[in-house]
């Protein structure tokens, strides 16, 4: 086991080096594929209370670990009060965890063993072998924690492997945002909230700039205004670049709703605080504006998520946040088994109406990847709504966040608890602590902390539980 030390000031990027791995089976619930694969992970020691101090475990997302690992550092900062064991654990076909190695993302075949449930098998033989071999480690208790989907994960694990963890922080996890659990609209409504909250006219700006990059851009000289304008490293050449320069504005101004953050923070991208704000003071337009006057503000806005430190010489439409996170991998999820609804209307939302279409989705997933997803899989595997036989789930979730909408924000049971945190972003709470951090995210660590500790105390002083087991 490899030790990874903390800063010893806050908000400095953490450095999560050192990684070991472990060799897995391939198909945990097979038996002709009996290939196995390493798979990374990093641990921190430094402040364990061994024997038998708790193990937080960081339930690896869609991407890098160590991305992971510099962006959690509320485990960081909360190792040492609790005397515990960090272990940040690399989703398979993630980073450098590639089950196949180079031909993990050659075809369908090889992707066949990129699920949600192969994952979660991982992470349970990973710590059931770490505490087999880590001396002091037999009788720890192992908190999962994790964000976005990670929080799904870890929420997830908890229901899936109680005799593996006493509990688990499942921030900012979509587990309702599936075929008939929540309304496929919500998502967008929250998106613009945030920027409707955030400067005069915001909202209404982006809802009208849609019709005036289509009427721009119907001519020539319009999409060479548009890419000059927009300083695209690739030029428009014709409607269907139009297109998908749209939906990157989408995706944009979504994934600034994700990371609307009450300080500077360099997260998808490098941005000033409350970044929504610094936005909308080029979008504070009248109904009369001009399509080109309109589209210039958006322009000045986009640059403020893409080139806020000035160093970008032009705008890369196809990319629009750090390469750190699998965006195939994450897609070939989306194809099979998370089916995650999203539609728009144009009149509760900003954006351009857009339906639901499972057909064409699947459609497109087939000409993709060779694969159809199963719309109601996550709902039958993970129970859907009805998880009220689990415990010691915390489910947290930030108001300005978009993917509240498919989060759990009231309380199920005692122990299946909602954290709200009114003014936060994505995954706020993990992150580690800042000066300008709202009142609200401080009480929701602090009321994390209180959790986990009735969850080690639990752990440690009831028989059959998965520390004593």
């Amino acid at each position: 086991v490899r030790t990874i030390f903390a800063p010893t000031k806050p908000n400095l990027t953490i450095n999560c080096v050192s990684p070991s791995s472990y060799v897995f089976q391939i198909d945990h619930f097979g038996f002709l594929e009996d290939g196995t694969f390493k798979q990374r992970y990093l641990v921190a020691d430094k402040h364990w209370q061994h024997p038998g101090g708790p193990v937080l475990f960081y339930t690896g997302n869609e991407g890098d670990i160590t991305w992971f690992c510099n962006n959690t550092g509320f485990m960081w900062e909360i190792a040492e009060e609790l005397g515990a064991m960090l272990v940040f654990a690399e989703h398979r076909y993630y980073g450098e965890s590639l089950p196949f190695g180079p031909d993990s993302y050659s075809d369908s075949k090889h992707l066949n063993y990129l699920t949600s449930e192969q994952a979660l098998a991982d992470f349970a033989v990973l710590i059931q072998n770490l505490k087999s071999t880590v001396p002091g480690a037999q009788h720890s208790p192992v908190i999962a924690i994790g964000g976005s989907y990670g929080g799904m994960l870890s929420a997830w694990f908890r229901m899936k492997y109680p005799n593996i963890v006493v509990g688990a922080l499942a921030a900012s996890a979509p587990i309702w945002q599936f075929p008939g659990m929540v309304p496929c609209g919500d998502f967008y409504k929250i998106v613009t909230q945030d920027f409707a909250k955030s400067g005069y006219n915001c909202d209404a700006s982006i809802r009208k700039s849609w019709n005036a990059i289509k009427n721009v851009s119907s001519t020539a000289s319009g999409l060479q205004w548009l890419s000059e304008e927009f300083s695209l490293c690739t030029p428009l050449k014709n409607k269907i670049d139009a297109l998908g320069f749209k939906n990157w504005l989408q995706e944009t101004w979504v994934n600034l709703a994700m990371v609307d953050y009450p300080y500077e923070a360099n997260f998808l991208q490098p941005l000033p605080r409350w970044p929504i704000q610094e936005v909308c003071k080029y979008l504070a337009f009248d109904s009369a504006v001009s399509d080109r006057q309109l589209l210039h503000g958006v322009s000045q806005a986009a640059k403020v998520y893409y080139n806020y430190t000035g160093s970008s010489s032009c705008l890369n439409t196809s990319q629009t946040a750090t390469g750190s996170l699998g965006f195939l991998g994450w897609y070939y999820q989306a194809c099979t088994e998370m089916v995650m609804p999203m539609c728009t209307d144009g009149v509760q939302d900003m954006f351009e109406p857009e339906e639901w279409n499972f057909q064409a989705f699947s459609d497109g997933c087939n000409a993709l990847f060779g694969v159809r997803p199963r719309a109601e899989w996550a709902g039958t595997v993970y129970g859907g709504k009805d998880i009220a036989s689990h415990s010691n789930i915390i489910f947290s979730n930030g108001g300005l966040d978009p993917w509240s909408a498919g989060g759990v924000t009231y309380n199920i049971t005692d122990s299946l608890v909602s954290i709200m945190i009114p003014d936060g972003a994505h995954h706020l709470d993990l992150r580690y602590s800042n000066d300008r951090d709202t009142p609200s995210v401080r009480a929701a660590r602090a009321l994390e902390v209180k959790y986990f500790r009735e969850w080690i105390h639990q752990a440690k002083t009831t028989p059959g539980t998965a520390s004593t087991l």
